[in-house]
């Protein structure tokens, strides 16, 4: 069966599994459990998992169990290959039932959310690739930019829950979703590095940081890097919300998917060197504005 001959179901959106709650699946299946879904929860560390019990969700220690009774799947996992880990190989596409929708939010190769889609549509389950932007924030408060790919049928139905989660965008085929957020995690990857080596330069040579930060701000200059990352880097705030080995991860995914549809990236190329120079020097888990770390310490700064 292929994607586009399953079925979409009528009935609405009521019992959600969220697979996956770490630092935004819990967040957003609180929010789901908040809006009144009944929510099923998984996580391979189920303690992390049980910070939803008082809020009404079920716990399970197996993920085929979590989905069994689930409408819509929504998978918050670390990458492509644990995705498809959990769900071909630990049992829980098997343990769907035909018509239930997988909206998958973790941040994976389009190539792998369009081969997960092909699979599931094997079994009769439809599939969105839905990443985010707007981190641990954006999840708490709802105000996530949600990009989706796959059916539009399978968009509206999961409109629903996506409201509850922040402002979502159909933005074309499976895949789709995944090539918005890379296009994401490019521009604001690659805008850290040009803040960070701005606010250094400037305090090479003798400026204020903090000052010359606030002065360019609402010029051509302003953007919500600028804002957010740029006083972090003031601050030396590097406490991770994003981490650098999570956007170094990124990077690579365009990367790969650049070479794979014939597309030069050397910008991209070269910030995927920076944050993996800085990832070499012991900045891992520090938040991706730690990119200052890295360009301070090339250039003698403390």
């Amino acid at each position: 069966m292929t994607t586009d001959a399953l079925p979409t179901p009528t009935a609405p959106l009521k019992t959600i599994a969220v697979l996956g709650i770490g630092f935004m699946g819990f967040p957003i299946a609180r929010r789901l459990c908040e809006a009144g879904f009944t929510v099923h929860a998984w996580n391979r560390s189920p303690g992390k998992a049980e910070r939803l019990s008082p809020l009404g969700a079920t716990i399970h220690t197996r993920p085929g169990d979590a989905v069994r009774e689930a409408d819509l799947v929504i998978s918050l996992l670390e990458n492509g290959a644990v995705v498809g880990d959990v769900l071909f190989q630990q049992g829980a596409a098997a343990a769907m039932r035909p018509g239930t929708l997988v909206m998958d939010m973790a941040s994976i190769k389009p190539a792998e959310a369009r081969d997960h889609a092909a699979r599931l549509s094997e079994r009769g389950v439809a599939h969105l690739d839905a990443p985010v932007s707007g981190g641990t924030v954006g999840a708490e408060q709802g105000t996530l930019a949600i990009m989706a790919g796959g059916r539009a049928a399978d968009f509206e139905r999961a409109l629903p829950a996506l409201q509850v989660l922040g402002r979502a965008t159909h933005v074309g085929p499976h895949g789709a979703g995944q090539l918005a957020k890379l296009a994401n995690q490019m521009i604001v990857g690659i805008t850290i590095g040009a803040v960070a080596e701005a606010l250094l330069f400037a305090a090479k040579g003798g400026a204020d940081m903090a000052k010359v930060r606030e002065a360019i701000g609402g010029g051509f200059a302003e953007s919500r890097i600028l804002q957010l990352h740029g006083q972090r880097m003031v601050e030396r705030d590097f406490a991770p919300r994003a981490r650098m080995s999570v956007q170094l991860k990124d990077m690579r995914n365009a990367l790969d998917t650049a070479a794979d549809i014939g597309f030069d990236a050397p910008v991209t190329a070269l910030f995927e060197s920076l944050y993996a120079s800085g990832i070499e020097h012991g900045l891992t888990d520090l938040d991706h504005s730690g990119l200052f770390v890295e360009l301070a310490s090339r250039n003698g700064m403390s």
